[in-house]
């Protein structure tokens, strides 16, 4: 299969673009590497380019080049799609129409996007299956349930067929070694605990001890980064198969909370771990925690790696390759 790939060299998509290439498939990937890395994009063709230069695409998908198109090439900062909600809308969702027309343009149907749990705002209930009430509370959140009720109406309208994958908290490296998180600022709890353990980061701060849970500490569900490129695998083949549009949360079902998360670090470690209380941030619900009986159920899909330790593990490996030390 020969499949394009938008924003591969970021955390999620360079992970795929490795995946894919290990299956076989020709890949070619664009990003302007606002916030990827070159380096990160281990094989097939690597093309620097924006989402917004709509001749550069129409260019790019031509009629017959590829089977389907993996969209990840997103501002996924919560904070920031607050305090800049117009570069958000543009990137994230002007942008993908750019994406959606050239790819109607060129006759290619399948799609498949990175969506996430923000979409869904502040839980009634947990686990959140996929019948849950979306009422996103952020500019992040609101982009992406806008892509994704616009997929139902080119679906309706063209034939396009996507799925959207909701993922909750991504986490992990690659076991292998050879790719890791590098977001500039890093805001996901794992890594900033580790760089924490390395030495990196003096402390981490724990926002609110005070919730409804055993511990106090917010409770979140990690997936491993290589379960959420078998998702993508697994979905890419259900939609070549023939497959209709789908929407599919993904987690492990089993959510871990802060202070599990940093006390499993300094297992991991063997080393101390600052810790800074800090007050709660707004916004931050005390559960969040998927149900993915549905991707379990018709795509085939389970979690390789659901252990919070191993999760760990793998990206202390990355921490110490990057932070100059042995794993």
């Amino acid at each position: 299969m020969n499949i394009f790939i938008v924003g591969g060299a970021g955390y999620i998509g360079s992970h795929m673009v490795k995946r894919l290439g290990q299956l076989g498939c020709a890949v070619t990937t664009l990003d302007n590497l606002s916030s990827g890395h070159r380096d990160a994009v281990l094989c097939g063709e690597f093309l620097h380019g924006d989402l917004a230069d709509t001749a550069l695409l129409a260019n790019l998908l031509q009629p017959g080049r590829f089977d389907a198109v993996m969209h990840f090439a997103s501002f996924i900062q919560v904070g920031e799609s607050v305090q800049q909600p117009a570069k958000y809308y543009a990137n994230n969702v002007t942008n993908t129409l750019h994406l959606l027309d050239a790819m109607r343009a060129a006759g290619v149907q399948r799609f498949i996007f990175s969506s996430t749990a923000a979409t869904f705002g502040e839980p009634q209930y947990t686990p959140i299956d996929e019948r849950h009430p979306q009422a996103p509370i952020n500019p992040y959140g609101r982009s992406k349930l806008m892509i994704e009720q616009v997929l139902e109406d080119y679906d309706r309208a063209y034939g396009l067929k996507s799925v959207c994958l909701r993922y909750f908290n991504a986490a992990g490296a690659d076991p292998q070694g050879e790719l890791g998180e590098r977001h500039d600022p890093e805001t996901h709890l794992i890594p900033l605990v580790l760089q924490a353990a390395s030495g990196r980061r003096a402390d981490i701060a724990v926002f609110g001890r005070d919730y409804d849970t055993p511990d106090g500490t917010c409770i979140r569900d990690y997936i491993h980064i290589n379960d959420l490129c078998e998702a993508h695998w697994l979905a890419l083949q259900s939609l070549m198969q023939g497959a209709g549009s789908q929407r599919y949360n993904l987690g492990n079902g089993a959510g871990f909370s802060v202070q599990e998360v940093i006390e499993a670090a300094q297992r991991v470690t063997g080393k101390p771990i600052a810790v800074r209380d800090a007050p709660r941030r707004d916004g931050d619900p005390a559960r969040l925690v998927a149900d993915a009986t549905l991707a379990r159920q018709q795509l085939g899909w389970a979690p390789q790696f659901p252990d919070l330790e191993t999760i760990v593990a793998h990206a202390w490996g990355w921490e110490q390759k990057t932070s100059g030390g042995k794993p």
